[in-house]
């Protein structure tokens, strides 16, 4: 990515060389993005090699739940990322379920971003700060963009929420919120399986080619909630062993912190996703370091978990 930034390789324990990686897809089902089944340490694995469409086009219920399989089949409903922000990305917004299907045939996109890392100054934009039309809206996004500044200005930083980042902030990002991750941020983003984004301002950027990147001015002027709401940042207990982040009727987030040894029960009937934050821990016999990700299946989605560290679990 133009934008991308250099901690998620050594975050993960890959060497590469490759600049800017802006992403990182942990868990996907995204066409032509498909999460692979890679080696367990089992003796003659069946499923080495088959993707994530595939495994739950096997298993069915018995990986991701009878009431997950029976409501999306073999699409798997959530994607898992870590996000590396160098630079401002574009301010943008997601559509909601009911417009992404009768434009895109797909879901929209409702998110979360959990703050692993900030830099001193770092900014998270979330929200409107104060109410504007949709009128107003496109006058934002239209404006010329002047280079007489340095750096350019953003004409929307008067209208959007703008937010301190810190280690460990959560926000909650519903379908319609006009957001953006600022330089410096280094997060991991849960949200529906979509890859629909609706780029509204973009600094006057240029890709490779040296042209400006493709906006989606009035596609995004139906899906923006322009409403405001009081507070945009998620408040959660950071002292607990176990604490719920976020639960929506797309996905339920929460953070563990085990030390030792232990035992969680979400108590869903779904797939569990396990994202490795930091440490090193076995979860139902398979061995998890930072920077990994685990999709425990349905059938034993209670976690036994021996080590030391921190996670976020996903689930429905």
């Amino acid at each position: 990515m133009i934008w991308g930034g250099y901690q998620i390789a050594p975050f993960k324990g890959i060497f590469t060389a490759q600049p800017n990686i802006g992403e990182s897809w942990e868990i996907s089902s995204v066409p032509g993005h498909e999460s692979v089944a890679v080696e367990r340490g089992i003796i003659g694995d069946v499923d080495l090699g088959l993707n994530l469409p595939q495994l739950i086009d096997k298993y069915k219920g018995l990986l991701v739940g009878d009431r997950v399989y029976k409501k999306f089949g073999n699409k798997f409903p959530l994607l898992v990322k870590f996000i590396d922000s160098r630079q401002d990305l574009s301010v943008q917004v997601h559509p909601d379920d009911k417009l992404a299907m009768e434009r895109h045939g797909c879901m929209g996109k409702t998110e979360m971003w959990y703050v692993l890392k900030a830099d001193v100054g770092a900014k998270i934009y979330s929200g409107l700060k104060k109410p504007i039309t949709p009128e107003e809206y496109e006058r934002l996004a239209t404006e010329p963009i002047t280079n007489n500044q340095s750096p350019i200005t953003n004409p929307f930083l008067d209208v959007i929420a703008t937010h301190e980042s810190h280690q460990g902030d959560l926000y909650f990002l519903p379908a319609g919120r006009l957001h953006a991750i600022g330089a410096g941020n280094f997060l991991v983003e849960i949200q529906e399986s979509s890859d629909i984004t609706y780029r509204v301002y973009d600094f006057g950027r240029v890709d490779a080619a040296g042209k400006p990147r493709e906006l989606h001015i009035e596609q995004a002027k139906e899906a923006i909630d322009y409403q405001v709401w009081p507070e945009y940042r998620t408040s959660y207990d950071s002292t607990k062993p176990n604490s719920e982040l976020i639960h929506c009727p797309y996905f339920t987030v929460n953070r563990v912190v085990v030390q030792v040894a232990a035992e969680v029960d979400l108590h869903t009937d779904s797939f569990v996703v396990v994202v490795c934050l930091w440490g090193e821990a076995n979860i139902n016999g398979i061995r998890v370091k930072q920077g990994e990700t685990l999709l425990v299946p349905a059938s034993e989605n209670v976690l036994y978990i021996f080590g030391n560290a921190t996670f976020l679990t996903a689930t429905m």
